[in-house]
């Protein structure tokens, strides 16, 4: 049997078990709506269009957001790569702020930029900046030494060197750095819009938790986590399965 067949037919028990638990009240549906109250509230969210707004909202933060982050974290992740003493230094603090759950930002970035857009995409850009920049140092480190030696028995050094051999060698690693800052970046922002004062996923999910609409609540979280499978398995699982075959990593 496929995967996908499947993962149809777990989803499929899924949502059976649990329509039939909120029909025959097992539980309050204040505490779990069935998922046909959740589908009519998505319905009704999409056909009004609040979600539709949302989700342009909240990807044009990602967008910016995880650009910026792709782009500091591969500088710093170079910079820890070729300095020691960066390494040793900043490299140490990357780790620290690693360890930091993004929604800890937040009082921080409202006390320097305010509540509004840009503390989002500031949360956003943190959330993707140090697990980039961490993967790119560790591509950088551990490419083979036998490719740097024959590189430059045939004349190659410098940028020259980084650029032909080096970084290319460390491709595998930079985009499982770019997938873990897209799911980092991800919940960094969901995490930023709970605060949030426009329209966006978070913000959507608070106002419905604030208002009690509790089908909108599970709706959205459902927007969110299934958002995060479709990119994540759709788009950057088959980017890195290749990237690692076409360097020979993967059979």
């Amino acid at each position: 049997m496929k995967p996908i067949v499947k993962r149809l037919i777990f989803f499929a028990v899924i949502l059976s078990l649990w329509e039939a638990g909120a029909y025959f009240e097992l539980w309050a549906k204040i505490i779990l709506p069935a998922p046909s109250d959740v589908f009519q509230a998505l319905r009704t969210g999409f056909s009004d269009m609040t979600l539709v707004y949302d989700l342009i909202a909240s990807f044009k933060r990602l967008i910016i957001g995880l650009g910026i982050a792709l782009a500091i974290g591969t500088s710093i992740g170079i910079l820890l790569a070729k300095s020691k003493t960066a390494d040793e230094t900043l490299g140490s603090l990357l780790l620290a702020f690693q360890s930091v759950p993004s929604i800890v930002w937040l009082p921080l970035a409202i006390m320097w930029f305010g509540l509004n857009e840009t503390s989002v995409i500031f949360v956003v850009v943190l959330g993707g900046t140090f697990v980039m920049a961490l993967n790119i140092r560790t591509g950088i480190q551990n490419v083979s030494p036998l490719y740097i030696k024959a590189a430059q028995t045939m004349g190659s050094k410098g940028i020259d060197l980084f650029i032909r051999v080096i970084f290319p060698a460390s491709i595998p690693y930079a985009v499982t750095g770019a997938r873990l800052a897209w799911a980092f970046a991800w919940r960094a922002l969901m995490a930023g819009e709970l605060l949030s004062t426009g329209p966006g996923l978070g913000y959507t999910l608070r106002f419905a938790s604030d208002f009690g609409d509790m089908s909108l609540v599970i709706g959205v979280m459902v927007i969110i986590g299934v958002i995060g499978a479709v990119v994540d398995q759709l788009i950057f699982s088959r980017i890195e399965k290749n990237v690692l075959k076409r360097w020979g990593l993967q059979s």
